[in-house]
C-alpha cells in the first residue's frame, strides 16, 4: 500500500495535468465545451420534473406549498447519482481504454483511476455550481446544511472509487463484467429514491432499498439541499467505513493484478 501511495505522490503533477487534458479533450471542437456536462443532467431532471412534478410534489414532506420542491429534490439526487455512476463507469474501462498508453509509457497504473476520479470531481463541481445558479434564478435559497455537500461528495467518491477500481481491474480479465455493470447501474437508479419518494413503494421494498448505500447518500443530499434537516449520520458513517474497506480490497486486488494487466491487454 505504501509504495502505491508514494508513487501517486511522485506523479501528482502528472495526474493533475492529465485531468486538465482529459477535460479539454472531451470537448475539443465543441462550441459549448464543458457546458454539455451541465446541460445533460439538467435536461434529464427537467424532463422528470415536467412529467412527474404534479404527481409527486405533494408527497414531499412539508413541501406541498413549494412549487420548486420536486425540481430541487430531483437535482439533489441527480448530483449524487451522476458522480457515483461517472466514477464507476469510467473506472470500469480505464485500463482497457488506455491499453496502448500502458504499453508505451512507464508510469504507475494507479494514476489512471485517479485521473478519472479527478475529472469526475471537476464535472460534479461544475454541475453543483450550475444547480446553485438555477436555484438563484428560481428564487430558491438552500439552508445551512448545504455546506455538508462537500463531505457527502467525499463519501460518494470513496464508495464509487472502491467499487470502480475493483470492477475495472476484474474487467481486464473478465470482459463480461463490462456488459453487466451498466445494467446493474440502470437498475440501481430505479432502486434509489431519485425521481420518486420512498413512501410510494411498499414497506418490504423500502427495507430492501435501504440495503443500497446510494439510498442513504441520495437521501443525505436531499436533506442537505432541500429539507435542510439533519443527515443520516449513522448510515453515512457505516457507508464511509464500507468505502474504506472497499478501497483496501481494491488496492490489494490491483496490486496483485497490476503486473499482468499489460500482458492481458
Amino acid at each position: 500500500m505504501k509504495p502505491l501511495l508514494l508513487a501517486v505522490w511522485r506523479y501528482r503533477y502528472f495526474i493533475l495535468s492529465s485531468i486538465k487534458v482529459d477535460f479539454k479533450a472531451r470537448f475539443v471542437r465543441s462550441r459549448l465545451g464543458g457546458l454539455w456536462l451541465i446541460i445533460h443532467p439538467l435536461v434529464q431532471a427537467a424532463t422528470f420534473a415536467l412529467v412527474l412534478g404534479q404527481l409527486l410534489s405533494g408527497r414531499l414532506p412539508n413541501m406541498s406549498d413549494n412549487k420548486l420542491a420536486y425540481a430541487v429534490y430531483l437535482l439533489a439526487g441527480t448530483l449524487a447519482w451522476n458522480l457515483f455512476t461517472e466514477v464507476i463507469t469510467r473506472c470500469l474501462t480505464v485500463f482497457i481504454d488506455n491499453g496502448n498508453l500502458l504499453k508505451k509509457l512507464v508510469f504507475p497504473k494507479i494514476c489512471l483511476p485517479l485521473i478519472v476520479t479527478g475529472s469526475a470531481i471537476v464535472n460534479n463541481a461544475l454541475l453543483f455550481g450550475a444547480i446553485l445558479a438555477v436555484f438563484a434564478v428560481l428564487g430558491y435559497v438552500p439552508g445551512l446544511n448545504v455546506f455538508w455537500v462537500p463531505l457527502l461528495t467525499i463519501i460518494t467518491l470513496g464508495l464509487a472509487l472502491g467499487i470502480g477500481l475493483i470492477l475495472g481491474t476484474l474487467n481486464v480479465f473478465i470482459r463480461d463484467i463490462g456488459q453487466v455493470v451498466p445494467i446493474v447501474l440502470q437498475l440501481g437508479f430505479w432502486f434509489t429514491p431519485i425521481v420518486y419518494t420512498p413512501d410510494i413503494v411498499p414497506g418490504s421494498i423500502q427495507k430492501l432499498m435501504q440495503l443500497n448505500p446510494m439510498y442513504w447518500i441520495v437521501r443525505a443530499y436531499q436533506n442537505a439541499i432541500l429539507y435542510d434537516t439533519a443527515l443520516p449520520w449513522l448510515s453515512l458513517g457505516f457507508i464511509f467505513l464500507t468505502s474504506l474497506a472497499l478501497l483496501g480490497l481494491a488496492m490489494t486486488l490491483f496490486r496483485r493484478a497490476s503486473h499482468e494487466i499489460v500482458d492481458v491487454l
